[in-house]
């Protein structure tokens, strides 16, 4: 049955209803855009910032560290990406379980992986489960999908030339801040700043779009080093350490040209890529932190004390019978009597009557003059941190026991470095070089020396090497060479043992037109000889005449021979 149709005066009552919702409901309309014209226009900044704050965020790009270079663009240190395991204990619930499963992902037992993430506490908000971390490990740890475990990269310190280049470059450490060598002094615009990106994430804190990339370049580095050079020597000072049971040894190289360090190697060394013995055992960088008194390696510079004096000239006849004398109660003697000797002679044979005959004839501040002029007792300024000063001081000056010793180098203690240093004015005729570890060039050079009077002392350095000489050992096979040898005694609980010795070589090649100065220094040879002639000369010829070859410096075997010196 059909209904009754409403009376006809309730139809323009429900019309008007109708219509009346509609004009409100787009008066509204009107009214919220209304409001949002006026928000966006009055408020834009404000709405923008409220959105940003929620869903656009600035996160750090980490930064890879500079590299570090050799002379020749080969690799010294660079760094690796790795990443790292983290969560805030406060906000993920792990469980038992969780643990576990970490453990097996990351190669950890769970309990240790409960300790990093320090379970119970909620005090922490950043824990470390893991650092270091190979891609597979870290793609492992991503696939476990836990809660509140995040996986992100970081990049890490590698040394391709491990321990043999060591001492210069240095190490970081597990933050990749720099602790040793070239990564300590240059650590900074090594490390450069971290980037910064900007993104958009959702409500559950993951990344949408990146909005902006803001990078900051790093600084890289190029060493002097060549390292070829480098694995040269630190084989031929290992070998030499290990052949004659010594506690420890090093070697410095420089270019004559730039006083740059073509070569500094140190026995003990350690593995920089080492992170499991990560200790301080063989870090000390000896060629520039340990200090010797030099012994005989420095009578070049007093026979050069000598011929600026005017008191003596190379000729000049000295007796040394009987082989000994006294002075002021002490007796310094000779291993033998050499009777009458000419200077060049007392240098080549290194008769310590001799050189103190020749300190005690000159005015009492004339040797010592001549060591501050070398650089002794003040820093070589070479770039690498922890090297030491030194000693040398005027104190005894006044009594000829003193000026005596000192002329034959004991009473002043100098770094291997500082010896190199004072043999590069030897090797340049007098003149300074600037010595740096950094490929910086030749840079300023200053007159210390009258030239005449070093060619004429680097002309009796090389009858050292010749029949006759101290170390006939030390010349390089194919070329000329001048130096000098050492033989020292250390200082001991009851004064100088003659059980402990350090045995030096110092010198340049090739005589004529010097290539490289060379100092190699031995600390307490146990087997065998322990004289500078028997345990460094050897080292210093092999090294040097590897090292002219791989420098292009043709042999010149046609060069005259130094003098005999056989009395």
């Amino acid at each position: 049955m059909r209904e009754p149709a409403p009376p006809a005066a309730a139809r323009p009552l429900a019309s008007w209803r109708h219509y009346a919702v509609l004009v409100l409901f787009a008066l509204a309309l009107i009214g919220l855009a209304a409001r949002a014209g006026y928000l966006v226009v009055t408020e834009r900044d404000f709405l923008r910032g409220q959105g940003e704050a929620r869903a656009v965020r600035e996160l750090s790009i980490p930064v890879h560290r500079g590299m570090i270079f050799d002379r020749n663009g080969e690799p010294l240190a660079v760094s690796a990406p790795m990443h790292y395991v983290w969560l805030d204990p406060h906000l993920a619930a792990l469980q038992p379980e969780d643990f576990e499963r970490l453990g097996n992902a990351l190669g950890l037992s769970s309990e240790l992986v409960a300790q990093r993430a320090g379970a119970g506490q909620t005090a922490r908000r950043f824990a470390y489960l893991a650092r270091r971390l190979p891609p597979e490990a870290a793609a492992r740890v991503r696939e476990l999908n836990i809660e509140g475990v995040r996986v992100a990269r970081a990049y890490h310190r590698f040394y391709p030339a491990g321990e043999a280049a060591a001492h210069v470059v240095g190490r970081t450490n597990i933050d990749d801040v720099g602790q040793e060598g070239i990564e300590l002094a240059l650590n900074e615009p090594l490390t450069g700043t971290p980037g910064v990106k900007r993104v958009l994430r959702d409500n559950k804190g993951q990344v949408v779009k990146v909005l902006e990339y803001h990078r900051t370049p790093t600084a890289d580095v190029h060493l002097a080093l060549d390292l070829r050079l480098q694995f040269l020597a630190y084989r031929e000072l290992k070998a030499a350490v290990e052949h004659h049971g010594a506690s420890s040894g090093s070697l410095v190289m420089l270019s004559v040209a730039t006083g740059e360090v073509l070569a500094l190697a140190n026995q003990p060394s350690f593995n920089p890529n080492d992170w499991a013995r990560r200790g301080v055992e063989g870090v000390r960088n000896r060629a520039i932190a340990d200090l010797y008194e030099p012994g005989s390696t420095v009578k070049p510079l007093t026979v050069l004390a000598a011929l600026e004096g005017g008191t003596h000239a190379a000729d000049t006849v000295i007796d040394t019978s009987p082989g000994y004398f006294r002075v002021g109660g002490k007796t310094i003697e000779d291993p033998r009597d050499g009777g009458a000797l000419t200077v060049a002679q007392v240098l080549a044979k290194s008769s310590q009557v001799g050189i103190a005959k020749m300190a005690l004839g000159m005015p009492p501040d004339a040797v010592f003059g001549v060591f501050a002029r070398a650089g002794f007792g003040d820093y070589t300024g070479c770039g690498l941190p922890g090297e030491a000063i030194g000693v040398l001081h005027a104190t005894d000056l006044d009594k000829p026991i003193g000026r005596a010793t000192l002329a034959y180098g004991y009473g002043l203690t100098v770094s291997p470095m500082q010896l190199a240093r004072a043999y590069l004015l030897l090797a340049n005729a007098g003149e300074s070089r600037e010595v740096t570890v950094f490929r910086e060039g030749q840079g300023t050079a200053e007159r210390v020396f009258a030239a005449h009077h070093v060619r004429q002392v680097a002309g009796m350095m090389r009858a050292v090497l010749a029949p006759g000489g101290t170390a006939p050992k030390a010349k390089p096979d194919g070329y000329t060479a001048a130096g000098k040898t050492g033989t020292v005694r250390k200082v001991g609980a009851a004064g100088y043992d003659d059980r402990a010795h350090i045995a030096f070589f110092a010198g340049f090649a090739p005589a004529e037109r010097p290539r490289i100065v060379l100092v190699v220094a031995v600390n307490e040879p146990r087997r065998g000889p322990v004289g500078g002639g028997e345990v460094a000369a050897p080292v210093f010829a092999r090294v040097a005449e590897r090292a002219l070859r791989i420098l292009g410096v043709p042999p010149n075997i046609d060069a005259p021979p130094a003098a005999d010196v056989t009395a």
